[in-house]
């Protein structure tokens, strides 16, 4: 289910020497889908988060793509102007 983008409970259960057992907590876990940024503005305020961890670019023939890496989400800029691509990959953090 997780891979269709639902969220679901995870129940954690503690099983006692008498056959019974008892809900200890339950969690709601979410899948880690991408999400997707147009404006590049928020990509550079994205990428200078504290929970980035890495920024991959990848290019192609009309399109560059920058994904930055964050704790829960993979956030994807799609720039088709090669120039503001330059621009873009030169005011990313240092070390990204």
């Amino acid at each position: 289910i997780a891979h269709l983008g639902f969220c679901f409970l995870k129940r954690i259960f503690r099983f006692f020497s008498d056959g019974k057992r008892k809900e200890v907590a339950a969690a709601k876990t979410e899948p880690r889908m991408p999400k997707q940024i147009h404006e590049i503005k928020d990509f550079l305020l994205t990428a200078r988060r504290k929970d980035a961890r890495s920024v991959k670019i990848k290019r192609s023939k009309d399109i560059v793509k920058f994904k930055v890496r964050c704790s829960r989400y993979l956030y994807t800029l799609c720039v088709f102007d090669q120039e503001k691509a330059d621009k873009l990959k030169q005011s990313l953090p240092p070390g990204s």
